[in-house]
């Protein structure tokens, strides 16, 4: 687990030096226009608990997650982002590479893709597809997502199919903003298992705190009791 926390603060400090490391001579070369065009964005997290919809990936352990994203003006972006996770046949982390297109006004969009990358254990490797819709009603930011996975060879039996809703509503004249998740998951990943949760997040200075109660109708088959309910703690810095 240690050494995987290394690797993870590792890539994370790579990421950001790759991201300001562009040479001089290219950055000259740039008109202002192309520099407008390209916006990149990341931070990196420390959490209590990795819970991927409701299920814990680390044994109930600390993780460090860093993210790096790359967006264009149109739309289009693509990114990564990691985590260590629970003990396993390979290097007890967890690689997701993303991307897709996202945009919207009154009503937002994300369609994109994510492949889930497990370094040394590659024969789970997968894909997912997602779609997301997003809006503002008063204080309150809503969002839904359909997620699908289809069966892939030795990694995915079978498809799985996922999907949520989220709730996000600011507390006036507060940095603090209420939090509320509920999913259904149906395949690969669990027989009707739904997850919900409930928290809260304080935002100061490009720094997040928050908390979270996460718990799923049912175990799983990631490991014994690791659907179990639990609180989750997270601080987190973007840029």
């Amino acid at each position: 687990m240690r050494n995987a926390i290394f690797k993870l603060a590792a890539l994370g400090i790579a990421a950001q030096f790759a991201a300001l490391a562009v040479p001089a001579f290219a950055q000259d070369a740039a008109s202002d226009a192309a520099t407008k065009t390209f916006t990149i964005t990341g931070g990196a997290a420390v959490v209590s608990d990795y819970r991927f919809r409701g299920v814990s990936l680390d044994n109930k352990d600390f993780a460090f997650q860093p993210t790096l994203t790359v967006t264009h003006s149109s739309g289009l972006y693509a990114g990564v982002w990691a985590s260590n996770i629970a003990p396993n046949p390979g290097d007890d982390v967890e690689v997701d590479l993303y991307g897709g297109f996202a945009g919207g006004d009154a009503v937002t969009y994300d369609i994109g893709a994510t492949y889930y990358v497990y370094p040394g254990f590659g024969s789970i490797n997968y894909i997912e597809f997602t779609g997301k819709l997003g809006t503002t009603v008063g204080p309150a930011k809503l969002g839904a997502q359909v997620s699908y996975a289809p069966k892939q060879g030795s990694a995915l039996a079978k498809d799985n199919l996922y999907t949520g809703l989220n709730a996000a509503v600011g507390v006036p004249n507060t940095p603090l903003t209420l939090t509320g998740s509920v999913g259904r998951e149906n395949g690969a990943f669990g027989a009707k298992k739904i997850d919900w949760s409930l928290g809260a997040n304080v935002v100061y200075k490009g720094f997040t705190l928050g908390a979270q109660y996460i718990d799923t109708n049912r175990n799983t088959t990631f490991a014994a009791g690791d659907g179990k309910a639990g609180a989750v703690f997270t601080l987190s810095y973007g840029f």
